[in-house]
Order: structure tokens, then C-alpha cells, then sequence
């Protein structure tokens, strides 16, 4: 910990008020700009989350205060031996570790990293020399007018990559990294809240569509971990040629200095000497690694994947050997996991908690028993199936910015229209047509409620009926088809995924009160669980409250002031098996419908929540939500680009 090394700084620094107190002070000077190093830090990581590269200025002060510091050791210990110049050589190679942190702290800040993208100043066509043009032709007695056309020349980053040349067929994933490099820029413009061009817009939204769901996460997985090194790492600076320079010199000095030093030192060789030696080994290996990192990083292997010769193919062989023994990665991938929370398990406690009166002692047990009851499943490829097949579905009607919006504002709406679900206009209330109240229930969900209220309806209503389909002598589901029972474990997945987000991420949500609504409906089913302590599944708890008859609106009972949505989400699963009596829809159907809704409803609040509170995901591992967002924005859902398509140009007629 950085701590540790400012720590070892302040106690060197008393030693030295006096060095005639060590005889070996001169080899331990040399520890104190080791400890420079340390602190500059590894190059995989030089933030833990976005808010540290905000604080890239205090991160200056320290390295300014500590070098004085390590600049007083020396001086103290300064006699003019050669092992000062040794320690000069360190000083050198820690100074720039610990500059190339500060740098790259300050080049991921939120304003310095927007500046960065921000495309030159642009001042158009000169207003001012057209209009003195056209004044002085009709002086001259020329009859003038004017033609204009759109200039759409300008090249986007989308021209820097060769669309035609073939990636290195020995490289995994080839295509995939070529194709994350050339789209990258879009990622870059959604996370500093820009917009892109309608060039790159149209161009990624034709190339997406043209791809395979495999292909297209794939690339999406590369472009989000070129955006953590870009903002958690230092490559900023490491894939510069800059950087290269400073990395050389780095190497260089620490090598010098060890070369020096194992010349210089004592027959009689003591602990002091094995530690500076530990010191110098660990700094090599760092070093060393750093290299490695590089070599087997995503901009390496694009790298390779352009060039496809028996020097690229030889040097990438040696790699792979170190990638298998060190076990690194090209890039930073996405775990492919989802988090998971259900409301009823957590209700029901079904697995006791460690040491929990140790925690509510501490008062910590709230925040603790939630992330308890936290799961995690993997994401499947037919789930990703799904919400591609949607999306690429919903590009057709993404042809302009107001189709945009709508599309992004949908929570279920688009699906209804999808599935040709009857829309029946309210009168006096919900139950006005007592034939066709499922269908009030249903529209009324998604529509008229706010967005967590709409997740918690549908996610108890997702449960209960999930386990309806039970039967009531053993544990054993009712027989489905294959299509019904995927789309049914998909809308588990999904639902338990979305609660999860309004749980645990609330701030990845639109504004609500969903935490308010989340805790009335578990005290609600706290009551019915304790009048029947006998219950201990949630198979049985579901069923319980399905028997429960909701003939009347809660509403109407209970008033307004508890939040829970309990008995509401009952009558929307009864609504939901209504489709399958009323209305002769399948099991297979309902439940496609059903897991549609989730996937909407994901995308929305993909499409809703910031670039920023996205990016701040990455250091966590990621989220399926964040891959949706950018899927959404390569696929042209989204609000980001430019409605124009160029310059207006205007060209002077005579007659």
C-alpha cells in the first residue's frame, strides 16, 4: 500500500538527521528511492475507480513531497562514493514510474479525458469571403444565385482501418480486434457524454446488423477493455512512443544500478545487502512483467493481426508460450456473469448468516445481508441471443433521432406492439371490463407505473408464475416444451438480474424510489411468512400468495402510503395466466412474451443510465447492462450522434 512506502520515507528520513548512527547508511540511502518506485506502482492498475483520477493533483503534491524527502536522504548521505551514483541511477528510474501514475491519473480525469476526444475546432465555411464574393458580383452587374450541397468528405475514424485486408487467420479473435479498434471511438464519445458522427453512426449501425451475436459481443468485450486500460491503467502512456522512451530509460537506470551495485558491494556481505538485492530483483521483475503485459496487451495482438509473416507469427508463438506460463491475457474481459437477487429468497432468509450478531452489534448487518443473498449465474448464449435478435430488430426503426428516442423510451411497450397485444382504452378506472381487466393489468405495468415499480410488479409477478407451474403434490415442474422453458429460465434470469440492479445498483437506474418500494413489499411478505413460520420455500410462499383473491385493488384497501407492490404484482401474474384461458395464448408464447418484456426493459435502463456510471462498472468486473448500452449504440439506439450529415456548401452562380 502506498501508505506503507510514505511511512518507510518518514522513518528513513528521522535515520538520516543523524547517519553516523549506521555504518551501512550509504546502501540503505539507496532503499529510499526503491521506495519511489513502489509507489509509482504496477502498470496494469493506477486507479481503483474513476474518482481516483480525479485526485490526480494531490497525486503530484505526494511525489513532489516525497522526492524532497528521498532528495534529503541522499544529501545527507552524500560522500562522493560510488554507490551515491547508484542511488542517483534509482532515483532517475523511480521518478519516472511515479510520473508516469501521476500522468495517467491526470490523462483518465473526467475533463482531461474529454479534451482528448474532442474533435479539432471547426469554424466552417468562411461566412465572411462568401458573402463579400457575392456582394462584389452584383455590383459587377451579374445576375447571382446560389447552389448548395452537403459535404460529407470529411473522414471519420471509422477511414483509418482498411476494411478489406484480412486479419492474421494464427491470431484468435483477428476480426474481432480489428473490428473493436475501428469502433472504438464510439464508446469513447458515450462515456464523455459527446456525440458522434452521423457518418460513424450509419457505418456501425451497417456493419452490426450484418454480424453474428457472438461476433458482436466478442467486439464489444474488446472495445470495453480498451476503455479500462484507457482509464484504470497506464496505457495512455505505455503505447506512446514516449512512453516507450521513458519506459527504456526506466530499465535502463535499474539495470545500471544493479550491475553497479553487485560490483560495489563488500566481501562480507550483510542483511542490508540481501535486502537491497531483494530490492533491486523485485524491481527487475516488475519490470520485466510490465513488458510482457505489453506484448500480450489488445493493441499488441492487432498488432499481429495486420501483419501476417514468419517474424510476426514466430514472436507471436513466444508470447503465447509466456501468456500459458504467466497466464496473462491479451485484454480484459468480461467475467460473463450476472448478478442475481430475489426477493422472496431474501425474505425468506433460507440460509443463515456468519457471525450475525457480531454485525448487528457493529450495526453493519443491514449492508451486509443483502450482498449475502447475492448471486451470481453465467450468462448464457441464448440469453445473448435474445437480447441481440431484439436490438437488431429494433434498427430497422431506428432511422432517426425521434424513432431514437422512442425506441430507447420503451419498457415493454415495444414488445406488446410486437406480440399484437390489445390495447384497451381505460374508462373510469381499470376494472371497467371485467373480460378484459387482464389485459388493464398488464398494459398498466408497463406504462402507467414508474420504472422500479414496473421491475418489482413484474419481477414477484416473474415468480409467482414461475412456480405456478408446480404442481401442487410434488416438486416437480409441469411438462413444456424446450421453447417454453427456455424463455421461462431466461425470464428468471433477467428478472432476478434487473432486481438486482434496483437493490444493489440502485444509481445504474433512473431516479425512483424503488429502495422505498423494495422495503415495504419484504415487510409485507415478512407478515405473511410470520403467520406461517412453517414455510421454508419459496415454491410455497409463491403459491400462498397466488390463493390470495385480489377481486379489489390493493390501492383501495391499503390507501397510498405503504409502497408495497405485493398484491399488485399478484394480479399481474394472475393477468399473465389469464392470456393462456382468455385469450388461448401458449405456454411457449406467454413466456416469450414475458422475457421479451425483461430484455426491454434492460435495454431501457441501459439506455438510461450515464456513460460515466457505465465506465465506473468496469473496475467492478462489468455488467451485462453495459454491454447492452454500447450493443444499443453500435446497433444506432441512441440519442448520441449528429442529426446533420455534413457541411452545407454553397457555390456562387452567374448570369
Amino acid at each position: 500500500a502506498n501508505w506503507i512506502a510514505t511511512f518507510m520515507l518518514g522513518i528513513l528520513y528521522v535515520d538520516f538527521k543523524n547517519p553516523e548512527v549506521d555504518p551501512n547508511f550509504l546502501i540503505i540511502a539507496i532503499w529510499a528511492p526503491f521506495l519511489l518506485v513502489h509507489l509509482g506502482g504496477p502498470d496494469t492498475i493506477t486507479a481503483y475507480s474513476l474518482e481516483d483520477n480525479e485526485l490526480w493533483l494531490r497525486h503530484l503534491f505526494d511525489l513532489l513531497s516525497q522526492l524532497v524527502v528521498v532528495v534529503y536522504v541522499i544529501y545527507q548521505s552524500w560522500n562522493g562514493s560510488s554507490l551515491n551514483y547508484v542511488t542517483i541511477l534509482v532515483v532517475v528510474a523511480g521518478i519516472i514510474k511515479y510520473c508516469e501514475r501521476t500522468w495517467s491519473l491526470r490523462s483518465a480525469s473526467r475533463d482531461e479525458f474529454r479534451e482528448s476526444i474532442l474533435p479539432p475546432p471547426d469554424a466552417g465555411p468562411n461566412y465572411a469571403k462568401f458573402m463579400d464574393n457575392y456582394i462584389a458580383k452584383e455590383d459587377e452587374g451579374y445576375h447571382v444565385t446560389m447552389d448548395t450541397f452537403i459535404d460529407i468528405t470529411t473522414p471519420t475514424a471509422s477511414d483509418h482501418t482498411s476494411q478489406g485486408q484480412m486479419p492474421n487467420p494464427n491470431i484468435p479473435d483477428g476480426g474481432a480486434l480489428r473490428d473493436g479498434f475501428k469502433f472504438y471511438n464510439i464508446p469513447e464519445c458515450l462515456v464523455a457524454d459527446l456525440i458522434f458522427s452521423f457518418q460513424d453512426h450509419k457505418s456501425s449501425q451497417d456493419f452490426f446488423r450484418t454480424k453474428g451475436c457472438q461476433h458482436a459481443f466478442n467486439v464489444i468485450a474488446i472495445e470495453l477493455g480498451l476503455m479500462y486500460d484507457m482509464l484504470y491503467t497506464k496505457s495512455v502512456l505505455t503505447y506512446s512512443k514516449f512512453g516507450i522512451f521513458l519506459k527504456s530509460v526506466s530499465i535502463l537506470c535499474t539495470l545500471s544500478a544493479l550491475i553497479s551495485f553487485s560490483f560495489l558491494k563488500p566481501k562480507p556481505i550483510t542483511y542490508d545487502h540481501i535486502i537491497t538485492f531483494v530490492l533491486f530483483g523485485g524491481a527487475i521483475l516488475l519490470e520485466i512483467y510490465a513488458i510482457l503485459v505489453v506484448l500480450s496487451s489488445s493493441r499488441a495482438m492487432f498488432w499481429f493481426s495486420k501483419h501476417n509473416n514468419w517474424g510476426a507469427n514466430f514472436l507471436y508463438i513466444c508470447i503465447s508460450w509466456c501468456q500459458f506460463l504467466f497466464r496473462l491475457s491479451h485484454t480484459v474481459t468480461w467475467c460473463n456473469l450476472m448478478s442475481q437477487f430475489n426477493l422472496i429468497r431474501f425474505c425468506l432468509k433460507d440460509e443463515p448468516i456468519n457471525c450475525i450478531k457480531i454485525q448487528k452489534f457493529l450495526h453493519i448487518y443491514k449492508y451486509f445481508e443483502k450482498y449475502y443473498y447475492k448471486k451470481t449465474k453465467q450468462v448464457s448464449e441464448e440469453l445473448k441471443e435474445l437480447i441481440f435478435n431484439q436490438l437488431k430488430n429494433k434498427s430497422r426503426e431506428a432511422t432517426n433521432i425521434e424513432e431514437c428516442k422512442r425506441l430507447c423510451a420503451c419498457k415493454g411497450d415495444w414488445v406488446l406492439e410486437q406480440c399484437k397485444f390489445p390495447i384497451h382504452k381505460e374508462q373510469n378506472g381499470r376494472n371497467h371490463d371485467k373480460n378484459n381487466c387482464h389485459i388493464c393489468d398488464i398494459n398498466h405495468s408497463i406504462k402507467e407505473v414508474e420504472f422500479d415499480q414496473s421491475i418489482l410488479l413484474w419481477h414477484i409477478a416473474t415468480d409467482l408464475c414461475y412456480y405456478s407451474e408446480y404442481s401442487d403434490s410434488d416438486d416437480e415442474p409441469l411438462i413444456l416444451s424446450p421453447a417454453a422453458l427456455q424463455s421461462r429460465e431466461k425470464s428468471q434470469l433477467l428478472s432476478d438480474h434487473m432486481l438486482n440492479l434496483l437493490v444493489i445498483c440502485p444509481f445504474l437506474l433512473p431516479n425512483g424510489i424503488g429502495q422505498i418500494r423494495f422495503e415495504d413489499t419484504c415487510a409485507e411478505v415478512g407478515e405473511i411468512l410470520e403467520e406461517r413460520k412453517y414455510i421454508k420455500e419459496r415454491r410455497e410462499v409463491c403459491k400462498i400468495i397466488l390463493r390470495v383473491n385480489t377481486k379489489i385493488p390493493p390501492s383501495k384497501v391499503k390507501g397510498d402510503r405503504s409502497k408495497s407492490v405485493l398484491f399488485d404484482a399478484c394480479r399481474l401474474a394472475k393477468s399473465l395466466q389469464s392470456l393462456e384461458t382468455k385469450e388461448n395464448w401458449s405456454k411457449e408464447k406467454k413466456w416469450k412474451m414475458i422475457s421479451n418484456i425483461w430484455v426491454e426493459m434492460l435495454c431501457h435502463a441501459a439506455s438510461q443510465c450515464r456513460g460515466l456510471n457505465h465506465a465506473k462498472q468496469l473496475s467492478q468486473g462489468g455488467e451485462l447492462l453495459t454491454h447492452v448500452w454500447l450493443l444499443m449504440a453500435h446497433l444506432g439506439i441512441t440519442e448520441q450522434f449528429q442529426i446533420s450529415k455534413g457541411h452545407v456548401r454553397a457555390m456562387l452562380k452567374l448570369s
